[in-house]
Formats: structure tokens, C-alpha cells, sequence
């Protein structure tokens, strides 16, 4: 991630960014309650774990409870990075619409939607 006010472009992907976001809430979180979480098949959110794990924003790890296989995943701290970039962002974009937003008013009262020109109030 570059400028800190700049948007991630793996964390456009929506499914990518809630991934990122839940696993930003956690530590270690088990495969099956990430997938069920994100509401993604097996081979969906592994598809978009590969994907950020190659940007070394997720790691894994694998094991056995009892003698079922687990997978479980973690944010990296460059993910944690990225993600807090993003949202800066985000949050940069959202505030100076809301500003350019607020500061507007129409200079005639006449262009608002469903009204006609030269309609007179009643």
C-alpha cells in the first residue's frame, strides 16, 4: 500500500475486504467459521485467500483437531496495514463528499427535482 490516503485495489473486491475485516477482528480464525462468515464456498474463499495470502496480507496454517484437518487464517500485520489504509481512504472519500455536499445549495430554488420552471409554491 503506498499513500496512506490511497485505496487498496485487492481490498476493492468486496469478499476480499470482508475477508480481511473479519480476520482484522480476530486471531487465527478457523477456515469453515471464516467461509460461513463471509457466506463463500470452500473453493470460493480459497480462491481469495490465495489471492491475498500472494500480497502477504493473510498467512495460514494448518493442523488436526482430534483427526479432522483445519486450516486456519490470520492477518498479517502488512494485511492489518492495508486494511486501516483502505478505510482511511474511505473514510477521506466519504468526508469530502459530505463537505462538497453540505456546501452546496442550489442558486435557484426552481431546478429541484419534480418541480417545473416558473412553478409557483403553494
Amino acid at each position: 500500500m503506498g499513500d496512506p490516503g490511497e485505496l487498496d485495489q485487492a481490498l476493492l473486491n468486496p469478499t476480499r475486504l470482508s475477508i480481511v475485516s473479519l480476520l482484522a477482528a480476530t486471531r487465527w480464525a478457523e477456515f469453515g467459521y471464516v467461509r460461513d462468515s463471509v457466506g463463500l464456498t470452500d473453493s470460493a474463499l480459497s480462491k481469495q485467500v490465495s489471492a491475498l495470502d500472494k500480497l502477504g496480507y493473510v498467512e495460514s496454517d494448518k493442523g488436526y483437531i482430534g483427526k479432522r484437518p483445519r486450516t486456519w487464517l490470520n492477518l498479517t500485520s502488512a494485511g492489518r496495514e492495508a486494511l486501516t489504509g483502505h478505510i482511511r481512504a474511505l473514510q477521506l472519500i466519504a468526508s469530502a463528499a459530505g463537505e462538497r455536499g453540505a456546501g452546496y445549495h442550489a442558486q435557484d430554488a426552481e431546478h429541484r427535482p419534480g418541480r417545473r420552471a416558473g412553478a409557483e409554491e403553494r
